[in-house]
């Protein structure tokens, strides 16, 4: 049975190449084939008299929804998004500003202007493809390679190199590592490292946003394949599914967490056959395929406000770049695997095509606009290292609302250790009172 959210969430032709979710039957104590269906408790299934172990080679692989191909051209025109020439274009800018950034920042690392950065070298249009599907209102919870969809949610390149630089304009104020971006007021939760804790977060919020009058936002909550292997994630499935949350749980399958292939992270079809056999509506899309992942994620939307329930989208794509600046990855991966995903998948190129051939970008544009981007990154990165770094009793402050004993007595024990030995530390580089 398709679903139905005002335009089709998908198309009965196209069934197998969009989404699967739960078939549901008139008569529910009746199997498809007119046999009574046995009523345990725990499931509803018909009696066979033949045994058969089924394993991942028993159904038929979960199919890539895509709508565009490597040339950019629309494979299927009833799946071609009716977006907006002015936001077309802001989406792919927002990839080519996201681009320049990752590669002036991992470069400053590198140099040793920063600690620490992670790059979204081909995943860049899972970030902003699924943030333009998105309403503001809705609330984000990201994992650390989400940096498109704060672009497009409106932080600035200035505000995000200061939280990389730590410096006292970071509204974290220095206290989180690179790339642990948050903003409050784009209703996108600060990300934290350990992997998947997001996840049962994001249910939870999800649950009481549920329990709101005349809802109208819904979560999202990003994760990777290797964060799928965690309890966290089992439990925020189950937990989205039985209390019906309304919930996207995006998966941005890139072949890699860390060092560890997907051929050792897991047996059987991905992460999106989990989401049927957990009764979650769920649909795989290559996410290379800017479009496609807007489709996705538009429509997903809809199911999960219209029903209160969750919903799977797993999207596929590689990580071109290393997992960080902590990684070297050709030491377990060949070049020539890297080279063929940046020539011939990129999301960027992909959406660039598109835009092309609708008669909205060209060449010249392309090269003006990266000129732009890149300026942009380097003289805001320049601006950001002048920028005294956050005063010493930030690290202090800002833990409880009233600071208690314990904490009054190490500032004022700071405050006298600093009175004799200030000398050894460089303060000029910080705030003063």
């Amino acid at each position: 049975m398709a679903l139905k959210c005002g335009v089709s969430f998908v198309r009965l032709n196209t069934l197998r190449q969009t989404i699967r979710v739960l078939s549901t039957h008139t008569n529910p104590d009746v199997s498809q084939n007119g046999g009574k269906l046995a009523s345990f408790p725990g499931a509803k299934a018909p009696y066979v008299t033949e045994m058969k172990f089924l394993n991942e080679n028993s159904y038929d692989p979960i199919p890539i929804y895509r709508v565009i191909d490597n040339n950019g051209e629309v494979i299927d025109r009833r799946e071609e998004p009716n977006i907006e020439n002015e936001m077309l274009l802001n989406m792919y800018k927002t990839m080519v500003q996201l681009n320049h950034m990752d590669k002036i920042l991992y470069e400053s690392q590198r140099q040793g202007r920063i600690s620490f950065y992670m790059t979204n070298y081909g995943e860049e249009g899972i970030a902003v493809g699924s943030a333009a599907a998105l309403a503001p209102r809705d609330l984000v919870f990201a994992q650390y390679r989400e940096m498109g969809v704060l672009l497009y949610r409106g932080m600035t390149v200035t505000e995000l190199i200061n939280q990389c630089y730590g410096n006292h304009e970071d509204p974290g104020k220095g206290r989180q590592m690179p790339v642990h971006f948050g903003s409050q007021q784009r209703n996108i939760v600060t990300i934290s490292s350990p992997l998947a804790t997001q996840m049962p977060q994001a249910v939870g919020a999800a649950y009481a946003l549920k329990r709101v009058p005349d809802n109208d936002r819904c979560v999202i909550c990003y994760f990777g394949d290797g964060a799928a292997s965690e309890g966290d994630a089992h439990a925020a499935f189950n937990f989205a599914a039985t209390l019906d949350c309304p919930v996207i749980l995006l998966c941005r399958n890139n072949g890699y967490a860390i060092s560890t292939p997907t051929r050792e992270q897991y047996r059987g079809d991905g992460i999106a056959a989990r989401g049927p056999s957990l009764g979650i509506a769920t649909v795989r899309v290559d996410g290379t395929d800017t479009l496609a992942v807007y489709n996705a994620v538009q429509r997903a939307r809809k199911y999960a406000l219209g029903n209160n329930k969750p919903v799977l989208i797993e999207a596929m794509s590689y990580r071109v770049g290393h997992h960080s600046t902590s990684d070297e990855s050709s030491v377990y991966r060949p070049v020539e695997e890297i080279e063929k995903w940046t020539k011939d998948e990129s999301p960027i190129q992909k959406l660039r095509l598109y835009l092309e051939q609708k008669g909205l970008w060209n060449t010249d544009t392309d090269k003006e606009f990266a000129k732009e981007a890149r300026n942009i990154v380097l003289k805001t990165m320049q601006e950001a290292e002048k920028k005294k770094r956050p005063h010493w009793k930030e690290m202090l402050e800002d833990v409880y609302y009233d600071m208690p004993p314990h904490i009054q007595k190490q500032m004022q024990q700071m405050e006298k250790h600093l009175k004799k030995y200030g000398e050894h530390y460089p303060l000029d580089q910080h705030q003063s009172d």
